[in-house]
């Protein structure tokens, strides 16, 4: 269970409390209404955390698409730079073949 689920839950207690205390508790309607308060700014609380959870996850989610995206084209261009170097090798090997014929053919 991640800290999220965790803080869900213990809110969700919270208010399950708070329901039950609002309407078996004998206080004045001062604390009454108290508590009714305080149990929907607790409310209004999940649902800011909730939100921003979401929020989160979604910025996650592109940042980990982007990092994907630019692993891959780091991948491309060293595949294309080792295909660069192969043919720089090759050709470097057939100019020194062809100075060797060279140098035959003078002598």
């Amino acid at each position: 269970m991640n800290i999220f689920e965790k803080k869900e839950k213990n809110l969700n207690e919270l208010i399950d409390k708070l329901n039950v205390l609002t309407s078996t508790y004998s206080q004045p309607t001062y604390d009454l209404e108290k508590i009714k308060t305080e149990k929907n700014e607790i409310l209004r609380q999940k649902l800011e955390i909730e939100k921003r959870n979401q929020e989160l996850m979604r910025e996650h989610k592109y940042l980990k698409q982007k990092i994907s995206n630019l692993q891959e084209e780091v991948n491309q261009k060293s595949t294309m730079e080792d295909k660069f170097n192969q043919d720089i090798e090759e050709l470097s090997q057939e100019t020194e073949n062809l100075v060797n014929e060279i140098e035959k053919w003078q002598t």
